[in-house]
């Protein structure tokens, strides 16, 4: 997985109270990536879509143009990705979680929740001591291989 994009120089502007700093940029940038519209983005981080396309045409803000489009595109690849077959099977989800060395994000850890199949559990010890009403059958899945 490319994250590449978050690696671009930020747009450099006078420090203000309410300015995008760079590590304001960096932020949009990921909010971008993780699948928010510029908006939303921006409103996020308490700023306003126009000053984030204001920023985009700055000179010397081609760089965070590019970190800007290549965002879109991670977000519109992982939204049209096809899930696998073997996602959610016996209630096990994978998250990702965010891996940060010295204050900056170098990637992410694919991990195991394991919140879905202990609610199944649960779910199955209360029918065997009879409490609870039957889980509807789901349809069997085909086991992946590892």
């Amino acid at each position: 997985m490319d994250l590449s994009f978050l690696r671009f120089t930020p747009v450099p502007v006078r420090a203000r109270r309410d300015g995008w700093t760079p590590v304001l940029q960096r932020r949009f940038i990921l909010n971008l990536a993780r699948g928010m519209g510029p908006a939303q983005a921006a409103r996020a981080l308490g700023r306003s879509r126009q000053t984030a396309y204001a920023l985009r045409e700055k000179p010397g803000g081609e760089d965070f143009a590019r970190a800007w489009d290549a965002a879109l595109e991670f977000a519109r690849r992982i939204d049209a990705a096809p899930s696998s077959p073997c996602a959610g099977r016996g209630g096990i989800e994978e998250i990702w979680v965010p891996r940060y060395y010295r204050g900056r994000l170098v990637g992410f850890v694919v991990r195991e929740d394991l919140r879905g199949a202990m609610r199944r559990l649960g779910q199955l010890d209360r029918i065997a001591e009879g409490s609870a009403r039957p889980i509807r059958p789901r349809p069997i899945s085909i086991p992946c291989s590892t």
